[in-house]
């Protein structure tokens, strides 16, 4: 049976909007929902569920709303990833990076996100070697202004909830698999996998280098006025 604080983490986890952004400067929408509850966090460092997202934690909690917080970001439009087909190495690294799983792909072939799924968090751009992600408004013109949970919906967060449990789940998987191999492996295949790994990050290496050149020799589309 959860204790108070517990049960109230799980009241205030229900009104964020779940992108799993970590602009709030917690891990998750989860753990940033506990920090509140235990008296550890205010409720305005949320840019995505904005001023009504606020609005919401502070009837809950019969607290008075307060300015989003400059440190956390602004509130703006939400917007969706785009992977640039021409550019992408197919590393995996934004598919490990996506809280949600809303990019889909395998090694050495070109990813591609899964529109409805993402949540516009960005976590995908900083490990992309080649930075071939992009933000882009929504393409629905009727949505592309509008911030906060009027850009989103309580099914979406709630969908996004499911995804982020099962992507954890998965991840914990793996690890527990790894450190089972790493006790029972000898000495000799550890080294060979770590041989492997460099190899890997070396060909990556390559590959992001090869990308940069190519992005360099690529001429820039004429302007108008050279047309």
């Amino acid at each position: 049976m959860p204790n108070a604080s517990g049960a109230l983490a799980a009241q205030i986890d229900a009104l964020l909007p779940q992108t799993q952004c970590t602009r709030c400067g917690y891990p998750d929408c989860a753990a940033y929902a506990q920090a509140i509850a235990d008296g550890l966090a205010e409720i305005n460092r949320c840019p995505p569920g904005g001023a009504e997202g606020i609005a919401q934690l502070a009837q809950l909690l019969h607290r008075p709303a307060l300015p989003l917080d400059p440190e956390c970001g602004t509130e703006g439009p939400r917007q969706l990833a785009v992977i640039d087909p021409a550019q992408c190495i197919g590393c995996t690294l934004c598919i490990q990076a996506c809280p949600v799983d809303a990019i889909a792909g395998v090694a050495k072939r070109m990813h591609t996100v899964i529109t409805p799924w993402c949540t516009g968090c960005a976590l995908c751009l900083p490990p992309c070697p080649v930075d071939c992600i992009r933000m882009e408004a929504l393409p629905d013109p009727r949505l592309a202004a509008r911030t906060g949970w009027s850009a989103w919906s309580r099914a979406l967060a709630d969908e996004a909830r499911q995804r982020y449990a099962r992507h954890r789940e998965r991840h914990a998987r793996v690890l527990a698999a790894e450190a089972a191999t790493e006790q029972t492996t000898p000495a000799e295949p550890i080294q060979t996998a770590v041989s492997s790994a460099k190899r890997k990050a070396a060909l990556l290496q390559a590959a992001r280098e090869k990308a940069l050149q190519r992005r360099a020799i690529t001429p820039e589309p004429p302007t108008k006025a050279a047309l």
